[in-house]
């Protein structure tokens, strides 16, 4: 039949032909779309004892429309990132039942009893004990096992032919990674912070920095990513009195420089402390780079006995975590950047009622994170930076 974009009335039809629900007549289904991207529906049964979700990707933008077009393969991605993530972290990613590469569908666990990570920590709430340990050990898992360490070089060499995703690593290459740092129709901010902005475009080192942060994401293949984790891509919760913590949308998968994920996560724990502090509500906030750090070099560290290729031995180890936690922190610095004069803003800044404050200490940040990486040898040389004196 070939591809068919999917409304609410096809859903219960669609879970039927695929084998994931017997009784048509007793699906009701609602559209919950929230993110720019795809659309998402909620299947349940009448007496609310089952529920799926089905995603699925548009061939455009969903914010946008038509006039944004976008490969709908982009599903592709993800449907092999989860495929990825379930032999290593299956209890951090949603239950994936099925993939429909026809219509670039998947069906999936339904995630509706958790919360989103970003409105929560938005609302006042903190990250709890869990969640950033748990991030960095998914992130130790995922990327031991899809590089040189962990995987047979022919399997490796596979893996990346199949990850291959231009379209979305260009938009990662010039929303993230150029577009903030010149003039460009996709940027805008606050006018609080036109000063940073225009200096930003101006700061010869700053640029230079970034262009080598640019290159290695364009060059460094290193182990497959998710490629958009952030704080409004993990869900959290408790389910029978168990911490709950779900990544999902790796739709920008692709493999990559290891540091590019931690960077993403770290930038948006930075901000969501900013914006805590601009309301007094700091709880644990400013624990969560260290927490992650330390749970993902833990993890790594236990697997690497089992690396592949024994050539690779234990001083090599400590030199590969050290660029790694290099590499992690200026990709925090640009992510920070970006979300604040570049393309897509987070709301841990848009929704105070002044945002300036704090916009202008994580944009000074961000800038430090970049230039003063191979500077900053350990965590608490990073916490010198977030809190100067």
């Amino acid at each position: 039949m070939g591809y068919r974009i999917l409304e609410t009335d096809d859903i219960p039809g669609h879970l039927h032909e695929r084998g994931h629900w017997e009784d048509v007549a007793d699906i009701r289904v609602r559209e919950v779309s929230d993110g720019n991207m795809n659309r998402v529906f909620l299947a349940s049964s009448a007496d609310g004892t089952r529920s799926l979700a089905v995603k699925q990707a548009l061939p455009w933008v969903r914010v946008a429309g038509p006039s944004w077009p976008m490969s709908p393969d982009r599903a592709d991605a993800e449907a092999r990132a989860y495929a990825q993530l379930a032999k290593v972290a299956p209890d951090e990613i949603p239950a994936i039942h099925g993939y429909d590469p026809e219509n670039h569908a998947l069906v999936m666990e339904d995630m509706s009893d958790l919360e989103v990570l970003r409105t929560l920590l938005n609302e006042g709430a903190s990250y709890g004990p869990h969640t950033s340990a748990r991030i960095g050990e998914l992130l130790a898992r995922l990327s031991f096992a899809t590089s040189d360490f962990g995987m047979p070089s022919a399997e490796r060499k596979a893996l990346i032919a199949a990850s291959v995703s231009p379209e979305l690593c260009k938009i990662t290459e010039d929303v993230v990674l150029s577009e903030p740092y010149v003039e460009h129709e996709h940027n805008h901010w606050h006018d609080g912070v036109d000063d940073l902005a225009q200096a930003f475009r101006a700061d010869t080192r700053l640029r230079t920095e970034v262009a080598d942060l640019r290159h290695t994401f364009m060059t460094s293949a290193q182990a497959l990513l998710h490629g958009d984790l952030h704080t409004g891509s993990i869900m959290v919760g408790d389910r029978e009195g168990t911490p709950v913590v779900r990544v999902f949308d790796p739709e920008f998968s692709f493999v990559g420089p290891i540091g590019f994920d931690l960077g993403l996560y770290w930038a948006n724990t930075l901000v969501s402390e900013q914006r805590a502090r601009a309301l007094g509500r700091l709880t644990d906030h400013a624990d969560q780079l260290r927490l992650s750090w330390e749970a993902f070099e833990t993890e790594f560290r236990r697997l690497w006995p089992t690396r592949v290729d024994t050539f690779f031995d234990d001083a090599y180890l400590e030199r590969f975590l050290r660029r790694v936690w290099t590499e992690s922190l200026g990709y925090a610095g640009t992510e920070i950047i970006r979300r604040i004069i570049g393309f897509a803003h987070l709301t841990d800044l848009t929704t105070l009622e002044d945002p300036v404050e704090a916009s202008r200490r994580s944009l000074l940040l961000g800038r430090e994170l970049i230039v003063s990486r191979g500077e900053l040898p350990d965590v608490n040389s990073v916490r010198a930076v977030v809190h100067p004196t």
